[in-house]
């Protein structure tokens, strides 16, 4: 089942990374053809998430939101929430051992 578990987890963080990207490239391509734009509300959800590393990759590649504010620091802000979670995650997997033990700690 950790396996599966795995497998699939990997295949969403791929699935919303890849969406996120390309929700990032057809906005700036809206907004340079003065076409209406994806909301910024959505493109954030999309990182808050699992896409915030499409999202960061969308905005240095194709150089779109790098200086829009408050929508850098947001993603930033996420970017950072994200990242600590994983920490813990982590720390939680090295301390308990395994992910059904760190699951049942964190049921108890």
């Amino acid at each position: 089942m950790t396996g599966q578990f795995t497998i699939g987890l990997i295949g969403y963080v791929l699935a919303v990374n890849l969406l996120a990207y390309a929700a990032m490239a057809f906005d700036k391509s809206r907004a340079k053809n003065g076409l209406q734009r994806i909301p910024e509300s959505t493109l954030l959800t999309l990182a808050m998430i699992g896409g915030s590393i499409g999202t960061m990759i969308a905005q240095q590649t194709i150089r779109h939101k790098t200086r829009k504010e408050p929508f850098r620091s947001t993603l930033v802000g996420i970017v950072l929430l994200q990242l600590l979670a994983l920490i813990a995650l982590i720390v939680g997997l090295l301390t308990t051992g395994s992910p059904e033990a760190l699951w049942r700690f964190l049921t108890s």
